[in-house]
Order: C-alpha cells, then structure tokens, then sequence
C-alpha cells in the first residue's frame, strides 16, 4: 500500500505561514537516524532533509498564509496545509497518516491519525523534517525584511523577545492578527 506520511510546522507561532508536508518512503525503509524534527538539530535536520528528498518515493511541502490562517483558524489551515502538499504528490497515495490527533477527509483516501506519530512512522518523521526545514528557511527570509521580531532565532514563535518587539514595533504584514500576539489575555479555544 502507498501509504504517505504528514505533518506540520508552525502552529503555535504568531508570525509567518504554517508549513506542512506529505512524505512516501520506499517500503521497508529505513534511517536510523530518522526522528521527531524536535528531537534534532538543526544540521541534522537539514542533512535528513537531503537524504528524504533523495531516498523518497514523493514528497511535497504545502503552505497556508497568516492571512488564510486568520480566516479559517489555525486548526483548519493546519490541515490545509497537509492537503495541498498531498495535492502536490507525484504519487497518489492510496492511505494517509497524519501526525496528531485532527484531520480531515481528503477525498476518499483512508487516513489515520497518529499522537505522536513523528517518533512513531518514519514518513511522518521525514514530513516532520521538511516542514520545519521549509518553514524555517522562510523564516529566515522574513527575519532579514524584519530583524527586530528576532525571527531568526524565535522562527515566529511567542518568546518574550518576540512579544516585546510587537510592543515596541507593532505589527507586520506575516502577524497573526488572530492570534493573542501580545500574550495578555486569556483566550479560550475550542480544539
């Protein structure tokens, strides 16, 4: 069965696009070396990125933007996300595997949803690594139109640093305007 693994990055940040990507690994795979993007550094994850793109049957990265995020919530662009890098497959997968606990249908192929399913399945481990490898690379581009969020490092997420440059500077175009930027309410949401 081709089965694609999938995942994203850039949930939880405050600026920036979420990142996600789709991943078919030959049968009987295997790289040791292979692992949840967090549990690696980022020369590893780069150097996996390599070897996933080279050692892969397909693969694709798919984006949704902070203005799409702010439209349809972070949930639903997440998932977005998934779809249009599975959209992008040279390789149509006939079941899909989904790290986390939230998907939906896309078209009529079976899926499963794995927690903690990038320490789990190497194809959600390797969409793992090119999402966050990708969203990364983005950040980076943005952190030189924008040094002062400090979104070379933060890559987007809420650090104090962060917080205090919105304070300081206000917003930019990529923000989140949905989102609790400031980090002073208390907002409630319903996953």
């Amino acid at each position: 069965m081709v089965e694609a693994g999938c995942d994203e990055a850039g949930r939880g940040c405050l600026a920036g696009s979420v990142y996600a990507a789709a991943v078919i690994l030959p049968p009987d795979y295997h790289n040791e070396l292979l692992n949840d993007s967090k549990q690696l550094t980022e020369k590893r994850r780069y150097a996996l990125r390599e070897a996933i793109q080279r050692d892969a049957v397909a693969w694709a990265v798919g984006v949704v933007t902070p203005e799409e995020i702010d439209n349809i919530n972070i949930l639903n662009a997440s998932i977005l996300a998934m779809h249009r890098a599975l959209d992008q497959l040279a390789v149509r997968p006939e079941a899909v595997i989904v790290d986390g606990n939230r998907f939906k249908p896309y078209g009529n192929v079976p899926f499963s949803t794995i927690v903690k399913g990038d320490g789990k399945y190497l194809s959600i481990a390797a969409a793992s690594i090119l999402a966050k490898t990708y969203r990364d690379d983005y950040m980076g581009k943005l952190a030189e139109e924008y040094p002062q969020y400090d979104w070379k490092s933060n890559k987007g997420y809420p650090t104090k640093k962060h917080r205090d440059a919105i304070r300081k500077f206000g917003t930019t175009p990529y923000h989140r305007r949905t989102f609790n930027l400031l980090g002073d309410t208390q907002l409630s949401f319903d996953f």
